[in-house]
């Protein structure tokens, strides 16, 4: 099989909203307050990822890589480590965004 077109880059751009921006979905902040490992569940599932792997530093690289989010290992790992509910918040929020306009990739 011949390949005729490479897959387009993202430009390198930011999460769609803050750590600490909880308010902006609250159903997603309801969600990772009551039951985070429900969360870090849909988080893998959108990625095609295991459900195990739904939390934590690993998928938030992963993540940040795949859509060229500014960021670094180090970061990640204090992000999860520190804020681990607020980070897998963020990370759901980005993936609804992302979905919305079309720009989620499996």
């Amino acid at each position: 099989m011949e390949v005729t077109s490479q897959p387009a880059a993202f430009e390198p751009r930011d999460f769609h909203s803050g750590l600490m921006s909880c308010c902006d979905d609250m159903g997603v902040c309801c969600c990772g307050f009551f039951c985070l490992p429900c969360l870090g569940c849909s988080i893998a599932s959108e990625m095609n990822e295991c459900c195990l792997c739904g939390l934590g530093m690993p998928i938030r690289s992963v993540y940040r890589t795949k859509y060229n989010i500014p960021g670094s290992m180090c970061n990640d790992w204090m992000v999860a480590y520190c804020c681990l509910g607020c980070a897998a918040c963020q990370m759901k929020r980005d993936i609804k965004i992302r979905k919305s306009n079309g720009t989620l990739k499996a």
